[in-house]
């Protein structure tokens, strides 16, 4: 019986778009571009997400490669992205609908930075939630199994009795090899609540 919905955060419950992003700041194309292809480094941003560097560090690293006119554009960018990330239309009112309909409970299992961690009350999709964890707060990232183990353990969730939502088919094959029932996001929201329902409503 399933008790027990995972969810991923970014392309499950928001939309994160580098350039929509970088051009609430700038309107240069050209600026634009280095701007996230810089500041989105994943050089960075797996580090970030590991929890083994720091949101001034990689600003410094960051602006070695801008143009010093774009180092206050790089900074308004980083520091202010958590609130330029669009809802997946349907996703907030799903995670609602299944918590309110079949009693499950609701958890977020992340890669995200302890920026986002720190500001995660201030995101109003996930209000919802029981419980959420976030990699570069516990150290652990995914599809590392460990991630997945420790949110099962922290919360008292059997494998067995959980679904993970996930856009990344690894995440999900990770999930998957400890027993828990995986299911790879597109984007349709509707898709995945006509999944669920199905799969609640007959337990």
């Amino acid at each position: 019986m399933i008790k027990n919905l995972i969810f991923d955060f970014g392309q499950v419950m928001v939309r994160f778009e580098r350039k929509y992003m970088v051009e609430r700041f700038v309107s240069d194309p050209e600026d634009s571009k280095l701007l996230q292809k810089v500041v989105f480094d994943r050089l960075y941003w797996d580090r970030l997400d590991a929890g083994t560097i720091e949101d001034e560090e990689v600003l410094r690293l960051a602006c070695e490669r801008l143009p010093e006119r774009l180092h206050a554009s790089a900074r308004d960018i980083y520091y202010n992205w958590i609130y330029n990330i669009p809802e997946i239309e349907g996703m907030s009112s799903l995670v609602h609908d299944m918590k309110e309909k079949f009693g499950v409970r609701v958890f977020l299992l992340s890669n995200i930075s302890r920026y986002f961690a720190s500001h995660s009350s201030e995101i109003k999709c996930l209000a919802e939630f029981d419980k959420c964890l976030f990699s570069a707060v516990c150290g652990k990232t995914k599809p590392n199994a460990d991630f997945y183990e420790l949110l099962c353990a922290e919360c008292g969730i059997p494998s067995e009795e959980a679904i993970f939502i996930d856009d990344r088919r690894d995440n999900v094959e990770s999930a998957e090899r400890l027993g828990i029932k995986g299911y790879i996001f597109d984007g349709d929201a509707a898709r995945l609540r006509s999944y669920l329902t199905e799969i609640l409503a007959m337990q």
